[in-house]
C-alpha cells in the first residue's frame, strides 16, 4: 500500500489536481510512469482518496486552498485491469462440491477472480455464488448472504469454501486460523536438471514480502521470525513425466503464495509461474500457473461431522 499526502494551494477540482500528480501516482501504481485519466477516476470512485480526513468519491469535488488530500494506492486491486484471459463462468449444481444450510464449497475454474475489483464489469466467483443461490430462491427479497473465508489466486482452480450465514463465520474463521482445515493441492513443478527427488519431503521456514509495496506482490524466504512468518508445506510426489513433477501438497500453514515460494526455493518452480522462476507453460494454449486446490477437509463446527470436498483434477494435472 502506497500513500501520498498533499496540501492544496489553489482552488481546483479533485480530478484535475490528481491528474497533475500523475507521475507520483504512477510510482505508487508501479506501472512505470503512466496512469490514465480513467485509472485516476477509478482511484477516486474506489474510495482511495480522502479530503480533509473524509472519503471522497466525487471526481469533480472542489478543493480549496489549505485542504488536505490523501491517496492510498493498492496497485493490485485499484489499478487491476480486466485481463484478456478472464473467462465467463456461471455456477451450476455440477460445480457444487458440498453444501448444507451453513456452507457451500464450489469448484473454481482457472482464470476467474474470487472477489470483485474496482473494474465494474469484471465478473468474480463471490458474486457468481450469490447469483446462484438467489436464482435458486427467487422468493427472497434481497440477495442471499455469502461470506468469504479464504481465497485462491485467479489462475488457481479447485475447491473453495464460502459461508451461507454469518452464524458460522466465527467458527470457520477459527478453523482456518488454527490450521484445522486440511488444504491439499496438486501442483506441477519443473525439474530443469532432472535432479533426484525424494518421494516425500517438506519445506519450512520464514516468509515475507520481498517486492516493494508499489509493485506486484512477490514473497520469498527470509532469515528468521523477526523478518517474516513461519511456513510449512508437506509434499508427496504423485508422478514424474520427464522434466515435470506432479506433486500433492498439504499446507500446514497458510501464507501468501506459500506453495509457489516453497517449490521455487528447492529448485522446483511451478509450470507457468514466471514470477517465481517457472517456465511459461506446457503449450501456448495452456498458459496458467499449474496449481489446483484438490480438497478441503475439516470437522464441521455445527454438526461435528467430517466434511471432505474434493475437486476433480483438470487436464494435464
Amino acid at each position: 500500500m502506497k500513500k501520498f499526502t498533499w496540501k492544496i494551494e489553489r482552488t481546483q477540482t479533485l480530478i484535475s489536481f490528481l491528474q497533475e500528480q500523475r507521475y507520483l501516482l504512477s510510482l505508487g501504481a508501479g506501472d512505470g510512469g503512466s496512469v490514465s485519466n480513467s485509472k485516476i477516476r477509478r482511484l477516486v470512485i474506489s474510495g482511495s482518496v480522502h479530503v480533509n480526513g473524509k472519503c471522497c468519491r466525487i471526481p469533480a469535488y472542489t478543493l480549496f486552498p489549505k485542504s488536505t488530500v490523501e491517496v492510498s494506492i493498492d496497485s493490485e486491486k485499484v489499478f487491476y485491469e480486466k485481463k484478456p484471459d478472464d473467462i465467463q463462468f456461471e455456477l451450476t449444481d455440477n460445480d457444487v462440491l458440498f453444501e448444507d444450510e451453513w456452507l457451500i464449497i464450489v469448484n473454481k475454474p482457472a482464470f476467474f477472480p474470487v472477489e470483485k475489483t474496482i473494474v465494474q464489469d469484471r465478473n468474480n466467483l463471490h458474486q457468481t455464488v450469490i447469483d446462484f443461490l438467489y436464482k435458486r430462491n427467487p422468493e427472497l427479497r434481497n440477495p442471499p448472504y455469502v461470506g468469504m473465508m479464504h481465497r485462491l489466486d485467479k489462475e488457481t482452480s479447485g475447491a473453495i469454501l464460502f459461508t451461507k450465514t454469518r452464524v458460522i463465520n466465527s467458527a470457520m474463521h477459527d478453523l482456518f486460523e488454527e490450521h484445522k482445515v486440511t488444504k491439499q493441492y496438486r501442483a506441477v513443478a519443473f525439474n530443469r536438471n532432472r535432479k533426484n527427488i525424494q518421494d516425500t519431503f517438506s519445506v519450512e521456514g520464514y516468509m515475507n514480502r520481498i517486492s516493494p509495496n508499489s509493485c506486484a506482490c512477490k514473497m520469498g524466504m527470509v532469515r528468521n521470525a523477526e523478518d517474516g512468518l513461519f511456513s510449512h508445506t508437506d509434499f508427496t510426489v504423485a508422478k514424474i513425466e520427464g522434466e515435470y513433477v506432479h506433486l500433492d501438497c498439504v499446507l500446514q500453514t497458510g501464507r501468501t503464495h506459500q506453495i509457489r515460494v516453497h517449490l521455487s526455493s528447492v529448485g522446483l518452480p511451478l509450470v507457468g509461474d514466471e514470477l517465481y522462476g517457472g517456465p511459461k507453460g506446457f503449450t501456448e494454449n495452456n498458459y496458467r500457473i499449474m496449481l489446483h486446490s484438490r480438497s478441503l477437509e475439516f470437522i464441521h463446527p455445527m454438526t461435528s461431522k467430517v466434511v471432505r470436498a474434493e475437486s476433480p483434477l483438470p487436464p494435464l494435472f
